[in-house]
């Protein structure tokens, strides 16, 4: 049986809220292996003089738990 762990990260972008969401992506695959599925959990945005100034998006990043190796 494969257990799966699951974190939140916040994605940012200037552009959009998919670009948001690939950057959240992005960043957490420098650290986490194996990612193998994301669901976006909410979009927000900044907003400044009646405009969207930056997006973002809440990201949920799923990966499996590997056994450790024993080695300690």
């Amino acid at each position: 049986m494969t257990a799966v762990k699951i974190i939140k990260v916040l994605g940012t972008s200037e552009e959009s809220w998919e670009d948001a969401a690939q950057a959240a992506v992005e960043e957490a695959s420098q650290t986490v292996d194996d990612i193998h599925g994301v669901e976006v959990e909410d979009w927000t945005a900044n907003v400044e003089g009646g405009a969207i100034t930056s997006y973002k998006a809440t990201v949920e990043i799923a990966f499996p738990v590997h056994e450790s190796s024993g080695d300690a």
